[in-house]
């Protein structure tokens, strides 16, 4: 799986990219067909609460997978979305077993 990622105007630390990079590598448990993530951090409104939005695009084999979620920390954010995409994995793998 290729994982890009972008910082919007800030530069994410070398921990924040480690921490993305496990918990996308994580998702491959749920299926083989990722080919590619992307990830897209933001600040959102700076000096407010949940100001840090992550969004997250999935380009599996037969289809994409995508969630944007805004949370206190980028990493609860990641958190959010790798817990949303595990269903939309979970969900297309389902959908691909009933076809054949």
């Amino acid at each position: 799986m290729e994982l890009t990622i972008q910082s919007v105007n800030f530069d994410a630390t070398e921990q924040l990219r480690a921490f993305i990079e496990k918990k996308m590598k994580k998702l491959e448990r749920f299926s083989d067909d990722i080919i590619l993530a992307e990830v897209i951090l933001k600040v959102v409104k700076p000096e407010t609460a949940n100001n840090k939005e992550a969004a997250v695009k999935l380009n599996l084999r037969h289809s994409e997978a995508f969630a944007s979620k805004t949370a206190d920390t980028f990493e609860e954010a990641i958190d959010l979305c790798s817990t949303a995409l595990e269903k939309q994995i979970i969900k297309v793998k389902e959908k691909r077993n009933d076809n054949t």
